[in-house]
């Protein structure tokens, strides 16, 4: 009885937060499931998402929100706000300033990225992946391809960046601007492609 137990939770929880997101899985849940499991002996524990209830779910999605907010939101800030208004600055002072709010940036990135893989996949593996919408598969895709991006910006030109500013070329830290521009600019719009996914794709 214990293994059918679990699975009826399971199925509970996966009502909760599948159905609502694909009303198309209704007749999915609405079988009986059978009690034919030959198994005797097992943990009589419940599931880790049953154990843990919708609430904590539901704080584990908030701070996944709130990582994707700060690393958009940063982003935005750094592209249409921050860059433009630098360009009647002296070339020396324009770099250095744009390397120090970029070392602050980046870090807080990472931490974002952290907290956005460890929730997202938390939520997308208790959910049964099988049975996960679409639109999350492709923000989990999305997502690994931008924190890819973020790594290479971190590796290659930001490090270009921190080396010329050691050493005063300016020059050279305006090149490395110049190649950290663009890398930004494609993870801003994969980022909102990953947002119109998990809305749009149900």
């Amino acid at each position: 009885m214990t293994n059918y137990n679990q699975v009826t939770r399971t199925r509970q929880f996966a009502k909760l937060f599948i159905i609502r997101r694909n009303p198309k899985m209704r007749g999915f849940f609405s079988a009986p499931i059978e009690n034919t499991s030959p198994v005797t002996h097992c943990d009589n524990r419940p599931p880790l998402i049953t154990r843990l209830g919708a609430d904590v779910y539901e704080t584990i999605k908030w701070l996944h929100l709130a990582g994707a907010i700060i690393w958009m939101g940063g982003m935005a800030f750094v592209l249409w706000a921050l860059r433009p208004s630098l360009g009647g600055l002296a070339p020396d002072v324009r770099v250095t300033l744009m390397g120090r709010v970029l070392s602050r940036f980046f870090g807080l990135v990472w931490a974002c990225i952290a907290l956005l893989l460890a929730s997202g996949f938390w939520m997308l593996l208790s959910a049964d992946m099988r049975l996960a919408p679409k639109g999350w598969h492709a923000m989990s895709g999305l997502g690994l391809l931008m924190c890819l991006i973020f790594a290479h910006i971190w590796f290659a030109p930001y490090r270009q960046l921190r080396r010329a500013l050691a050493q005063a070329d300016w020059a050279q830290a305006g090149q490395a601007l110049t190649r950290i521009h663009p890398l930004v600019v494609t993870n801003f719009c994969l980022g909102w492609l990953a947002i119109a996914a998990v809305i749009i794709w149900r």
